[in-house]
């Protein structure tokens, strides 16, 4: 065990959850949770990274909330690209490596520009895995896979007898990713939300009713916590 800190997992994913209703709490407009909502995010990316973990991944937009109202959406993808930007040298700095997994041809050109910026300047960097689901959905991630060997029998590059639950993971969007360890979940729902569908077969999971904005690095260590009190059996007696 590290001195001061806690056995910590190799790969933490988090739902971040409970902005909107963190900004109803005080009467102010959804788009103030928004804001604080991604103060936290910077933080927490932080916090993990001192504690040694190797991965994070963090729930930034769903394909679901496309159906949110235009005005929300168009904030949320101009708070992306304004985060992203101002924390780029920040990211450099502490040697955290950006990947994006998502549908992102269906991201607007701006923002299709900042991820591809953010993924180039850090791509050498050996420290924290900081990956962003932005227009994400774990459905449509596996059909993308599936549709990927298909192609791939066609072209005869593969054979149906050499698909496995082992290889299925190198069609999906970042093939040399562990599986999460721990996934949190703020805000008090108790629900997966489409996603990482594949990746969280034996994943632990660590529900709270602390909105995100809330969640500190003290939540963050409660979390720890929990998993460290579980034993974890993989189907194992």
């Amino acid at each position: 065990m590290r001195e001061n800190k806690p056995d910590v997992p190799l790969h933490i994913a988090i739902i971040m959850d409970g902005n909107g209703r963190w900004a109803r709490k005080r009467n102010l407009p959804r788009v103030m949770g928004h804001r604080e909502g991604a103060k936290r995010a910077k933080e927490i990316v932080k916090n993990v990274g001192e504690l040694g973990i190797k991965y994070l991944t963090l729930y930034t937009f769903s394909t679901e909330n496309w159906k949110r109202s235009l005005d929300e959406v168009s904030f949320l993808m101009k708070l992306f690209i304004k985060t992203a930007k101002e924390q780029l040298n920040d990211l450099i700095a502490n040697n955290v490596r950006v990947r994006i997994i998502g549908e992102q041809q269906k991201l607007p050109k701006d923002v299709l520009n900042v991820i591809r910026r953010i993924e180039e300047k850090t791509e050498f960097n050996t420290g924290l895995n900081l990956i962003l689901a932005v227009n994400y959905g774990g459905r449509e991630e596996i059909v993308q896979g599936v549709k990927k060997i298909i192609k791939r029998i066609k072209n005869n590059e593969l054979e149906e007898k050499d698909i496995n639950s082992e290889n299925f993971s190198q069609y999906l969007y970042i093939k040399d990713i562990p599986d999460p360890d721990l996934v949190i979940r703020t805000s008090g729902e108790i629900r997966i939300s489409n996603f990482l569908l594949w990746q969280i077969a034996y994943s632990e999971f660590y529900f709270t009713d602390i909105l995100w904005p809330d969640f500190d690095k003290g939540e963050l260590l409660k979390a720890l916590s929990v998993y460290n009190s579980r034993d974890r059996k993989f189907g194992n007696v």
